[in-house]
């Protein structure tokens, strides 16, 4: 909701403005914003001019809420939540996942764009390791979006400023609530990476997010947030705990029936975490793509796939390619779609860039 458009929605990526609807006006939005908040939360947003939530409809949907200031008018954005966990299969995550919810220790990132689903990915492992073993699960997150329901782990759900500062400081101190599994929201500054490596060093399971894209990518992210003294000794650190890196992207159904994920699966093995400690990341492509065995993945492949059987576009895979305009892109994917030989040498051309 901004002011002065009409309300807009966003189906399968795509931006919806509601042309019949009224033009959404100061008040209307100052309305909405003081009907949905609590004393408390109104408070935060006159300090900060910032605010995120999570909102309850029971039966109907719960909500991620951002509000923000534009123009000096009350901006509101929802993102819908399922009130229901989604399972592994009904998000098609690669069968690799289960085991990695399931690790005794160890770091396990999910990475992608904003709106890529990496939390529904998050939860659903968490979801699956709930009715497979009995453990205790520490989530912070900001704001809390799936809540999980009974099952045979115990799961404390901690909320960034209701109940915690910082994803840094909850990280340590759920270090002190006996976790088995700590689901830190987003690794996003220093504190919180060096934090969860720690955990993750001392034999809890941690699972993450970080908004890269591809598994090299990630590892690069990581290592480049801290100082470059320090960095030798990150690598060898991350060598140790990293456990696997699951990179997403969503993409429109070639037959316009909703969106699929492409996923890219990286696994520590010996291999890639001798080329983190050798800062060799450019090589790690090679090592995924004879990894296949084990349960790795490079995107292009997927993509590849996904093309193959006609689940999705040329044209739409080749918007994940990155320096490529939106005219070339769909010239290339035009010309692409002659033949499916020229679809596969196509896509695999621009795609591997992606690695």
């Amino acid at each position: 909701f901004v002011v002065p458009n009409p309300p807009v929605l966003r189906i399968n990526g795509r931006l919806t403005i509601l042309d019949d609807w009224p033009k959404v006006s100061p008040e209307i939005t100052s309305e909405i914003f003081h009907s949905i908040t609590s004393k408390f939360q109104q408070q935060m947003f006159e300090q900060e001019q910032e605010l995120d939530f999570s909102l309850e409809m029971p039966e109907i949907s719960r909500f991620r809420v951002n509000v923000s200031l534009q123009r000096g008018n009350v901006s509101l954005v929802f993102r819908l939540v399922p009130l229901k966990v989604p399972t592994m299969e009904e998000l098609g995550l690669p069968e690799i996942c289960k085991k990695l919810a399931l690790l005794p220790r160890g770091l396990v990132l999910v990475t992608g764009p904003t709106g890529s689903g990496k939390s529904s990915t998050l939860a659903a492992m968490l979801n699956y390791l709930n009715e497979n073993e009995g453990k205790k699960v520490v989530t912070i997150e900001d704001p809390i979006e799936y809540v999980f329901p009974t099952g045979k782990c115990v799961i404390s759900q901690r909320q960034l400023g209701s109940d915690t500062k910082s994803f840094g400081a909850a990280v340590e101190r759920a270090l002190r609530q006996d976790p088995n599994v700590i689901m830190i929201g987003e690794m996003r500054d220093l504190a919180t990476m060096s934090s969860a490596l720690t955990a993750a060093e001392t034999g809890h399971l941690v699972l993450s997010t970080i908004h890269t894209r591809g598994a090299a990518q990630s590892i690069s992210r990581i290592i480049d947030v801290f100082p470059a003294a320090q960095q030798q000794l990150i690598r060898i650190q991350l060598a140790n705990v990293l456990e696997g890196v699951i990179s997403q992207a969503l993409l429109r159904r070639a037959d316009g029936k909703g969106r699929i994920a492409a996923f890219e699966v990286m696994l520590g093995t010996t291999a890639i975490r001798n080329l983190i400690r050798e800062d060799k990341l450019t090589q790690i492509p090679v090592f995924m793509e004879s990894g296949r065995e084990d349960g790795m993945k490079l995107m292009h492949k997927d993509l590849e796939k996904l093309i193959s059987d006609g689940t999705i576009t040329a044209e739409e895979a080749l918007t994940l390619v990155p320096g490529i305009k939106d005219a070339e892109a769909k010239a290339n994917a035009t010309e692409a779609k002659q033949t499916a030989q020229t679809v596969k040498e196509r896509v695999t051309k621009l795609l591997k860039d992606m690695s």
